[in-house]
Parts: structure tokens; sequence; C-alpha cells
């Protein structure tokens, strides 16, 4: 019993060794082996509990022992071999359960601690990604400047190319204006010449029967 109890001790030390100090992939071999003992948790419990059981048991036949001792005031060589191997044994099982408590916490805050890193790796591939597209997002941003920019320039060109164009036609409004007051002006003279004229076909028309006459009359 008391070698197996040291066995236990020494491997349980062994591995608590192992997760507290990196040696290769040794330290990931025995995470995966506690996994699988964790699995099986109702195996564990039960062993605890046996151990736990068994502790207390010597613990009460040392007391016993202490007791018997006391009361003849002495203890038999007997009682001194049974007093020694019980408080070996309790010391060894309380020394591998106390192990054991202590393999299960640091497997349990070395599991949190690979899970943060992957969730750390993980949260700076976000940012990563998020300050990717940050980067995209003013790219675009600046693109959407230049474009507005251009189409600004574009607006100003257009608008004083509408401005030349209204003066144009404006000034074009007037060249026609001045055109038909100047077509009514020509029409109007024209008007007046006809009359004119035909004032002077009637007269000639007068003179020339008059001078008939006068030479019919010679």
């Amino acid at each position: 019993m008391i070698q197996l109890l040291f066995f236990v001790v020494f491997a349980e030390a062994f591995v608590a060794f192992l997760l507290m100090v990196k040696i290769g992939p040794l330290r990931e071999l025995v995470m995966n082996g506690l996994d699988q003992v964790k699995m099986r948790k109702g195996t564990v419990l039960t062993i605890a509990g046996t151990m736990s059981v068994i502790l207390f048991s010597n613990w009460i036949s040392i007391v016993k022992i202490q007791n018997k001792g006391a009361k003849i005031g002495t203890m038999t060589p007997m009682d001194q071999v049974l007093w020694r191997t019980h408080l070996l044994e309790a010391s060894l099982m309380g020394f591998s359960l106390y192990l054991g408590f202590l393999i299960d916490r640091m497997h349990h805050h070395l599991q949190k601690l690979i899970n943060l890193r992957k969730n750390g790796g993980s949260s700076k591939k976000e940012v990563e990604k998020l300050e990717a597209e940050k980067l995209q997002l003013k790219e675009n941003e600046e693109k959407a400047k230049e474009e507005i920019n251009r189409m600004q320039k574009e607006i100003s060109n257009l608008s004083e190319s509408l401005k030349k164009l209204k003066l144009e036609s404006k000034e074009k409004d007037k060249k026609i204006e001045v055109a038909e007051a100047h077509v009514t002006s020509l029409q109007k003279q024209s008007a007046d010449l006809l009359l004119e004229y035909d004032r002077l076909l009637e007269d000639n028309q007068n003179l020339q029967a008059q001078t008939k006459n006068r030479q019919f009359r010679g």
C-alpha cells in the first residue's frame, strides 16, 4: 500500500511538473490526458472519495493508538509500528489528494489560458479585419470626395456655360429685334416708295394725256 502511494505521489508530482514547465509536446499530451480523465468524472470522484475515507480511517487509527498509549503511559513496539505506518499512509494520501487538487486547478487555469489565447488570436484577427475595413472605407471616402469635387467642377463649368448661352441668347434676341425693326422699317419705306411710284405713274399718265390733247387741238 505504501509503495503504491509513493508511486501515485511521484506520478502526480511529475504530472504537476510537466504542467508547470513546457517541455516539447509533453504539456499538450498531459493536457489531453487530463481532458480524457475529466470526462470520467464519476470514476475520479469515486477514487478521491475512497482515498478520503481511508485517510479518515487512518487518522482515527492514529488517534486510537495515541489514546491507548496515553492510557498505559507508553506505546508498545507493535503500536509504534502501526502508528508510524498509519501516519505515513495518511501523510501520503493527504499529499496525494492535495497534488490531485493542485493538478486539477492547474489544468483548469491552463485550459482558460489556452482559450484566452485562442480568443485573443481571433480578436486580433477581427481587429485587423476591422482596421482593413476602416482603411477601405477611408479610401472609398477619399474617392467619393474626389468624385464630388469633380462633379462640383463640372457643375460649375456647366453653370458658366449656361450663363454664356443665356447671354448669347439675349444678344441674339436683341439682334433679332433690331433685324425685325430694320425689316419693318424697310417694309414701310418700300410701301412708301410703292405709293410714290404709283403717284408718279399716275402723274405721268396725266401728263401724257394732256400732251395728246394739246397735239390733237393743234
